[in-house]
C-alpha cells in the first residue's frame, strides 16, 4: 500500500474488532448464522453457515466509521481469502441509508488482491436493483461483506486489508 493510499481497516493481532457487526438472515426470521472472529495471524475472518429456512439466505459483515473523504480514489482494494465462493463487497455513503452500493466478486481458495472500481458499485436494496445511479458520493461510511448466492452452503473469508486508491 502507497503513501497515495487511503486505508479502511487493516487486520493484525492488535486490531480492534469492536466496530464490526454481524448480521444475518435472522432479522427477517432466517436460520443463516455468521461469526467473526481473528485468527491467529492477526486475519479478520467471516465464517459460518447460509440456511434457506425460514426465507433466510444470507449472512453479513458490517464495519460503520466516522465518514471517509473518498474524492480523488477511483478504487477499494481488498486483501483477502476466500473459500472458492461468490461474496458481495457493499459500502454505503450515510450508514443511515437503506440502500447499499454492490460489488459481486468471486473466490478462489488462495490470496487475492480484489479491486473494485467504486464508479462500477450499483445500487441495490434487498436484493433488488435501484434506478438511482451507481456509486458517485465524496464519502463513504460503512462497508459490509455478505454472502447470500442462494443455497444452503458454509462459507469462509478471511480478510487482510481495505483500502482506498
Amino acid at each position: 500500500m502507497s503513501d497515495a493510499n487511503q486505508l479502511i481497516f487493516d487486520f493484525n493481532l492488535n486490531s480492534d474488532l469492536s466496530d464490526w457487526r454481524v448480521i444475518d438472515d435472522g432479522v427477517m426470521g432466517g436460520r443463516s448464522s455468521g461469526n467473526f472472529n481473528k485468527s491467529p495471524d492477526g486475519f479478520g475472518v467471516f465464517y459460518g453457515k447460509v440456511s434457506l429456512e425460514n426465507n433466510g439466505g444470507f449472512s453479513s459483515l458490517r464495519y460503520k466509521f466516522p465518514k471517509k473523504d473518498v474524492k480523488g480514489f477511483k478504487e477499494i482494494v481488498l486483501k483477502i481469502k476466500g473459500d472458492g465462493k461468490k461474496f458481495q463487497f457493499r459500502i454505503k455513503d450515510k450508514s443511515t441509508d437503506y440502500h447499499s452500493f454492490i460489488a459481486v466478486f468471486e473466490t478462489n481458495g488462495a490470496w487475492q488482491t480484489i479491486k473494485i472500481k467504486l464508479s462500477e458499485m450499483y445500487p441495490a436494496f434487498r436484493g433488488r436493483k435501484l434506478s438511482i445511479g451507481n456509486f458517485s458520493s465524496k464519502n463513504i461510511e460503512e462497508i459490509a461483506f455478505l454472502i447470500g448466492n442462494k443455497r444452503e452452503e458454509n462459507f469462509k473469508l478471511e480478510i487482510d486489508t481495505i483500502y482506498l486508491q
